[in-house]
């Protein structure tokens, strides 16, 4: 790990014209980490781009950026791309993945199973998130955790550690976030932009896929679902799924919590989470996805109802819930 970072740390010094990108559909930590590495480009006189197939999703639209996110690969290509966040190539999107030349990618993430495609690999799955490695090689390139670049660390931190209370929630994980609160972040002002910005229509979304939750396995295995018709009656998006699958976990005796989000074509999103030591990553990579021990997704091509049939199959003989 220390050869990596010092590695990055000495190429972003010296060199110039990066294109900085992160997942499809990114979460906190992808956006966070994109925005936190722009700042630290700007701060040091560097010619980037930022790049992202999905764009900035409309909740963290508060998110201060240098510059947008382009939706659009430009046109020439950048001497040296950072990938944030993707624990897999492809995650950028087909197009970008096409374009990319090894030599010329540093790779920073803290993904199990990460294949390590870019010429610099620097990924260390002990650590709680991509944005808290960003704010490390911040560290390093002696730019302060402040302002827009401390919110941005601060995002990526409580998205992946659900808010400090997942098990990758390490000493210098809270160590982080209190010395971007020392440089001036207000919890109480940060708060409200990132949890109290729901639409009606997802809550009238989530009224309606709670009300149809299921339990299997005595009530260890939770599943909640958005339909295409649930979507077209509340005029909610796939956006406003966002965090459902938290909700049914919140029930008492679930083990493991599974929400779906029919996306047409028989293509289905899924996200998992787990608590403790239950290791739903390993469910997730038998579907072709991937993620944490306790908080991974993927994609299943099915109907709705079959998708919901395979996932809880696959929880039930993988993890032997019965059992405990």
């Amino acid at each position: 790990m220390t050869t990596s970072i010092n590695q990055i740390t000495e190429l972003i010094r010296g060199e110039d014209d990066f294109l900085v990108v992160s997942h499809y559909n990114p979460d906190g930590d992808a956006v966070g980490s994109m925005a936190a590495m722009a700042w630290i480009l700007t701060s040091l006189g560097k010619r980037f781009r930022l790049y992202n197939i999905s764009g900035l999703p409309e909740r963290f639209s508060w998110l201060r950026l240098p510059m947008p996110i382009d939706q659009e690969i430009p046109s020439s290509k950048p001497r040296w791309t950072i990938t944030l966040d993707c624990g897999e190539p492809n995650r950028v999107g087909q197009e970008l993945f096409k374009r990319m030349k090894k030599p010329q990618v540093i790779n920073i993430d803290h993904h199990q199973g990460n294949p390590l495609f870019g010429r610099i690999n620097w990924v260390d799955t002990e650590i709680s998130s991509t944005g808290e490695m960003v704010a490390m090689l911040a560290n390093n390139l002696d730019v302060p955790l402040s302002g827009d670049l401390g919110e941005a660390i601060y995002l990526a931190l409580v998205s992946d550690t659900g808010w400090f209370s997942y098990g990758n929630t390490s000493p210098a994980t809270m160590e982080l976030a209190a010395e971007i609160i020392r440089l001036g972040l207000r919890p109480d002002h940060f708060t409200p932009k990132l949890q109290y910005n729901w639409t009606a229509n997802k809550v009238r979304l989530l009224g309606k896929a709670m009300s149809q939750a299921r339990l299997y396995c005595n009530g260890k295995i939770g599943v909640v679902s958005a339909s295409e018709e649930d979507f077209a009656l509340t005029g909610a998006t796939g956006e406003d799924t966002e965090g459902l699958v938290d909700i049914i976990r919140n029930v008492r005796s679930v083990k493991v919590a599974v929400s779906f989000r029919e996306e047409g074509g028989h293509k289905i999103k899924f996200s998992l989470r787990s608590t403790g030591d239950t290791d739903i990553r390993q469910i997730a990579v038998r579907f072709g996805g991937g993620g944490h021990i306790n908080a991974s997704g993927g994609t299943i091509n099915a109907t709705l109802e079959s998708a919901e049939h395979q996932m809880v199959t696959m929880i039930q003989d993988v993890l032997d819930l019965e059992s405990e």
